[in-house]
């Protein structure tokens, strides 16, 4: 036998021991199937305060270590679900009985957001005796649950450094147009930079993070929306929109809490946007108006559309408010405010029509959807008598006046009936 190949015969026999080794020592440390399925639902159960329960559980050896679960779900009203995790351990740390894994699959899952509202996370469960329990995650065909019951499925991945902080993170809204892209690239220990793309435009910035010395976690931000065309990026979320048109702006980011979720929960935006074409979708402004709100089917074409729009995470769901709101159409310029919460809207607005009706009150309220538009007819009868009054008195210049002046002498009347 020729000098290689009796070296290559060796280095076989040398790793196919080591295998053996390797393997046997894997087979010692780990539990059978169902033992092993007993461990994992004990320590979830023991972390997270509600109990766990695990379908099937699983350590593959070849060609790599690979530990494979199945059917994993909380017992909860809306379970949280995972179908299907391989996760893939570091077995050098294993051969020395600790857990820490380079990466993780997860194929299927189902979040609902109450569900995680009833976790009870531990502090004085066992931690990892390693810096990075876990490298790296992807997860695909996961279906987010809102408060109201609506699913979004989401595809993503994320790597992780010490204390499970992300270095970098990317979410995506597979098979909407237009498309949802969001990634978060660490910049430094405290400082994320943010790129996304939604509703055909982005939404770039950055995000700090830090403890404060009472320990509480601090959030604050800023983004840039540009071009954002907002009734598609609410379509790629399965909500809809009252106005169609592309948006810019600038976005403040703030929350403060315990933990993650408590920063979740508490998260607030505040967005100045200014959009300079966009239309009023489901409500024809001049219709409302002269029918006094009983016909108002259609859309309004708007020439500009500015304001602010804050939003609040609380215990009860996402709660909107739009104020220093300004439009201008066709035949009217408008300003108002109001407010979007438990799938209801509540706002007002002051509309001045070409052609005399000055400040006419204008309200929408109702569920999203089916919301009621009221005017108070009493001041537009007493606006349009006065305008023509002041265009008769003072032409050019009297027709906004004495709509003024028909707003006082109105409101007079009525208190004279």
């Amino acid at each position: 036998m020729k000098r290689a190949a009796r070296w290559t015969l060796v280095v076989i026999l040398i790793l196919t021991a080591l295998a053996a080794v390797l393997a046997g020592a894997l087979l010692r440390l780990v539990p059978d199937d169902e033992a092993l399925a007993s461990r994992i639902a004990a320590a979830a159960e023991e972390n997270l305060g509600v109990k766990v329960r695990v379908g099937a559980a699983h350590l593959q050896l070849w060609p790599q270590p690979e530990f494979v679960l199945s059917d994993v779900a909380t017992v909860q009203p809306q379970p949280i679900v995972l179908k299907r995790v391989v996760a893939r351990p570091h077995v050098r740390e294993l051969l020395h009985n600790r857990l820490s894994f380079r990466h993780a699959q997860v194929d299927g899952a189902v979040i609902p957001l109450l569900s995680l509202r009833g976790l009870h996370v531990n502090p004085a469960a066992p931690r990892a005796s390693v810096p990075v329990p876990l490298e790296r995650v992807d997860f695909r065909n996961l279906t987010w649950i809102t408060r109201l019951g609506k699913e979004l499925e989401f595809d993503g991945s994320a790597l992780f450094d010490i204390g499970w902080q992300p270095r970098e993170a990317e979410l995506v809204r597979p098979g909407v147009e237009p498309g949802f892209r969001l990634t978060l690239a660490r910049q430094d220990p405290n400082h994320w930079r943010i790129r996304s793309q939604l509703g055909g435009g982005s939404a770039d910035g950055e995000v700090t993070l830090s403890r404060s010395k009472d320990g509480q976690l601090q959030l604050a931000g800023q983004l840039a929306p540009t071009n954002v065309e907002v009734a598609g990026a609410l379509d790629s979320f399965k909500s809809h929109s009252a106005v169609r048109g592309k948006a810019s702006g600038k976005t403040q980011v703030s929350a403060s809490g315990e933990n993650v979720a408590q920063l979740a929960g508490s998260l607030h935006t505040r967005t100045t946007f200014s959009m300079s074409s966009a239309t009023l979708l489901h409500i024809d402004i001049d219709k409302a108006i002269r029918s006094f709100g009983k016909d108002f089917s259609g859309e309004t074409r708007l020439h500009g559309f500015t304001g602010q729009m804050d939003t609040q995470n609380t215990p009860d769901g996402l709660v909107v408010r739009y104020s220093a709101l300004q439009a201008k159409g066709d035949t009217f310029s408008a300003k108002g405010e109001g407010t979007v919460a438990n799938r209801r809207i509540d706002g007002e607005a002051s509309v001045d029509l070409v052609g005399g009706l000055v400040g006419v009150p204008l309200k929408v309220s109702g569920p999203l959807g089916h919301a009621h538009v009221t005017v108070e007819k009493t001041a537009v009868a007493g606006e349009a008598a006065g305008a023509v009054a002041g265009t008769a008195i003072l032409p050019g210049i009297g027709t906004a006046v004495g709509a003024a002046l028909g707003k006082v002498l109105g409101a007079g009347a009525a208190k004279k009936k």
